[in-house]
């Protein structure tokens, strides 16, 4: 369906003919010079052709051009979207001990970093019609992306991030405290955060509790994923042995979280297990289904403004004809 946005524009087409009215003619005090004529045409006769042709040219460049000004556009048939209404901020947690080799994809021995980068991915590519923002933290907690609905752009921020980046330790409260922040600037809307940490509190400006009261004040939903195996064989000298490489992981700190947030605390022991989670997170905060109606526009006010460019360039060359003086 062919409409101006702002057709409101065309009350200026009697503009000129308004200041015309207006203005009085300015009257020509000098005297004429008169010329042959060469053409077969008297000279009144040419003045007025000369005259109609001037004026319906700079009539189609001054309708062309007020066109141009009401924006005409192109809408296509409605297309039906799904409505936005979820905001999460991830909060993943790049301390030194998510360097350990406890977890695998496809059989191979990687670090816990890379599995999280690997399943959140797939998670992040999941979450369509949502704004998704990017904590990481360390010895304190960095915005890596503002929330956005750019999916791609969070995505390759999380590929991007490296071990020790933000420090060795560990700033859960610094974590929760800047994505309440970062909440509290926009607008109520569902509040999640999704926080990936495989240790305790260690470091920080505030502490995990502090930062629980903030999120509660705001109503900010939290999910803790621990993540880490409970159990690696290692080599030593007196041969093989079982090892726990998450003994220093506060479970009791990630339930109480969740627990007073309303959200649910996970546990991450491998990949599958943190593949499921996400599947489940996608049940607990689903996307709204409830479609909206949206029409395509295709903006058209580049052909009336040609046309205007096509008029004035004809009407110079119509007031300089060489051609003419050879003859």
């Amino acid at each position: 369906m062919f409409e101006f946005a702002w057709p409101w524009m065309f009350l200026l087409l009697p503009l000129p003919a308004l200041v015309w009215w207006l203005i009085p003619a300015r009257k020509n005090t000098r005297s004429a010079i008169r010329l042959p004529n060469l053409y077969g045409l008297s000279s009144e006769q040419q003045t007025i052709k000369n005259q109609w042709f001037f004026l319906t040219v700079l009539a189609i460049a001054w309708v062309s051009l007020v066109s141009a000004t009401a924006r005409p556009q192109w809408l296509g048939e409605p297309v039906a979207t799904r409505s936005e209404g979820r905001e999460m901020m991830l909060a993943v947690d790049l301390s030194g001990s998510m360097e350990i080799a406890d977890m695998e994809i496809n059989g191979q021995s990687v670090d816990r970093l890379s599995m999280v980068k690997h399943v959140l991915s797939d998670f992040i590519t999941r979450r369509e019609g949502d704004r998704l923002g990017l904590i990481l933290f360390g010895d304190t907690a960095y915005l890596q992306a503002p929330m956005t609905y750019d999916r791609q752009t969070i995505a390759q921020m999380l590929n991007e991030s490296v071990l020790g980046l933000v420090g060795e330790r560990t700033a859960i409260g610094d974590a929760i405290a800047l994505a309440v922040k970062r909440f509290q600037q926009d607008e109520e809307t569902n509040r999640v955060l999704i926080l990936l940490t495989d240790g305790q509190s260690t470091a920080g400006n505030l502490t995990p509790e502090q930062a629980l009261e903030l999120a509660k004040s705001y109503d900010v939903t939290i999910y803790p994923i621990a993540v880490g195996a409970e159990e690696v064989v290692v080599d030593s000298f007196f041969g093989q042995r079982r090892v726990n490489p998450s003994r220093d992981l506060d479970i009791p700190l990630m339930q109480k979280l969740a627990r007073e947030t309303g959200g649910e605390y996970f546990r991450a022991r491998s990949t599958e297990e943190l593949e499921n989670i996400y599947t489940l997170l996608d049940e607990l905060e689903p996307v709204d289904d409830d479609p909206q109606q949206l029409r395509p526009r295709a903006s058209l006010f580049h052909w009336p403004l040609s046309l205007c460019f096509i008029a004035l360039i004809a009407l110079a060359l119509s007031r300089y004809k060489p051609w003419r003086l050879s003859q």
